[in-house]
C-alpha cells in the first residue's frame, strides 16, 4: 500500500493521553530514543539527552515567541466578538480570524480595552480579515495586557495566566507565533547550561508558527494536500554554523519540525543559505531530508503532517511502530506532552 495514502498515518490515541496541561518540571518528561540506524528504542527523562549528545553537536533551535493571539471584544454596537490574530502584514495590520463573522464586516470598529481598538479594513484568505490595530505605545505590550495564549483546539480548556509562562520556550525572542515550537518546550535554562558545558553548539532560526500547523490533511492522497505558507529565517551566522558542520561531518540535530522545514526549505546541495522566505514546504516520506542528522521533537496528531514529517526522516514502519509503542506505554501526546529524540 502506497505511504501517499492519508489513512496509513492513522493511530489510535485514548483521549486521556492527550496532555491538558505541563509537567511542573519542564525537563522531567518522558523522553523515546528511537536509534534511527537500528530501530532500537530506549525510554529516558527528557533532562537525559544531555547523555545522547555528544561535543560538536549542533542544535538548531526555533526563536519565535508566542503572542497571545486570542482577543474578546466588543464591537460600537455592544455586540460581544472574538479576533484572532493570524499573520502580521505590516505594523499593527495583521490577518486574522474573526467570530462571528457576519458581524465583523469591512469597516466594523471593535474595542478591547482603553488602549487597544481595531477596525476591519479588508478580506484575507478562507474567511478571514485584514484588521488595522490602533493603541499608545508599543502594539505587543498592549496585546499582552488583554491578549490571551492561542491554546491548541486539542486542549480542551480555557488558557489561564500561566501559560504564558509555560506554552513559550525559555529562549523565545521573535514575537510572531500563534502556536508554540512544543519540542523546545522541553529545555530549561539549566538544561541549555548544562549542553553548552558539554561541547554542543546552539544556533538559532526562526519560523512564524502559524495555524496550519494544525491544519488536517483532507485529502486521501497526501501528495495533494497544500501546506499553509509561514515566515522562515536564518541568519548569516547560522548558516555559517550549520555549514560547518555539516563540512565537519558533525551532526545538526533540530529542534522540533518547524526547525527542520525551515532548515529544509533553505536547503540547497547539502548546505543551507542565510536569508528570509515565506515556505509551504511539506515533507513527507520519498522526499529528501537533507539538512539534519537528528529531530528532537513531540509526540503529534493522526495523519498530520508533522507525523509524515517525522516518518520521512526516521522511516514510516519504524515511526508507526514507535507511536503505537508510546500509546502502550502511556507517554503523554501532543503541546503539552512527552518527547521523542532520534538519532
Amino acid at each position: 500500500m502506497s505511504l501517499n495514502l492519508r489513512s496509513k498515518y492513522h493511530y489510535e490515541l485514548p483521549e486521556e493521553l492527550i496532555a491538558q496541561y505541563p509537567l511542573p518540571n519542564r525537563s522531567q518528561s518522558k523522553l523515546l530514543y528511537l536509534n534511527r540506524e537500528t530501530g532500537k528504542r530506549e525510554h529516558l527523562k527528557f533532562h537525559q539527552i544531555l547523555e545522547l549528545l555528544k561535543p560538536g553537536d549542533l542544535l538548531v533551535i526555533n526563536s519565535t515567541k508566542v503572542i497571545p493571539a486570542r482577543l474578546k471584544g466588543i464591537k460600537s454596537t455592544g455586540a460581544n466578538v472574538e479576533v484572532f490574530l493570524l499573520q502580521e502584514l505590516e505594523d499593527k495590520k495583521w490577518e486574522c480570524l474573526v467570530r462571528p463573522g457576519r458581524r465583523l464586516k469591512d469597516g466594523a470598529e471593535v474595542t478591547f480595552s482603553p488602549n487597544l481598538k481595531c477596525k476591519i479594513v479588508g478580506y484575507g484568505e478562507e474567511g478571514s480579515r485584514v484588521v488595522e490595530f490602533e493603541c499608545e505605545g508599543d502594539f505587543f505590550t498592549a496585546l499582552d495586557e488583554v491578549g490571551r495564549v492561542p491554546l491548541p483546539p486539542y486542549i480542551l480548556r480555557e488558557s489561564e495566566e500561566k501559560d504564558k509562562e509555560t506554552y513559550q520556550t525559555v529562549y523565545a525572542q521573535e514575537n510572531g507565533s500563534v502556536a508554540a515550537p512544543t519540542a523546545g518546550l522541553h529545555f530549561t535554562d539549566e538544561l541549555l547550561e548544562q549542553i553548552r558545558a558539554k561541547g554542543v553548539l546552539i544556533t538559532e532560526v526562526n519560523l512564524r508558527v502559524g495555524l496550519g500547523t494544525f491544519r488536517p490533511v483532507k485529502s486521501d492522497n497526501i501528495v495533494d494536500h497544500k501546506m499553509h505558507s509561514e515566515y522562515c529565517e536564518i541568519p548569516k551566522e547560522s548558516a555559517e554554523l550549520i555549514n560547518k558542520a555539516k563540512d565537519d561531518g558533525r551532526r545538526v540535530i533540530a529542534v522540533g519540525t518547524t526547525s527542520t522545514r525551515t532548515l529544509e526549505s533553505f536547503a540547497v546541495d547539502g548546505r543551507v543559505k542565510s536569508g528570509g522566505h515565506w515556505t509551504d514546504i511539506f515533507i513527507y516520506p520519498g522526499k529528501e531530508v537533507q539538512i539534519i542528522d537528528g529531530l528532537i521533537t513531540n509526540f503529534h496528531m493522526p495523519e498530520s503532517t508533522l507525523l509524515m514529517l517525522v516518518s520521512a526522516f526516521a522511516g514510516y514502519e519504524s515511526v508507526m511502530g514507535t507511536y503505537r509503542e508510546a500509546v502502550k506505554l502511556r507517554y503523554r501526546f501532543f503541546s503539552y506532552g512527552d518527547a521523542m529524540v532520534i538519532l
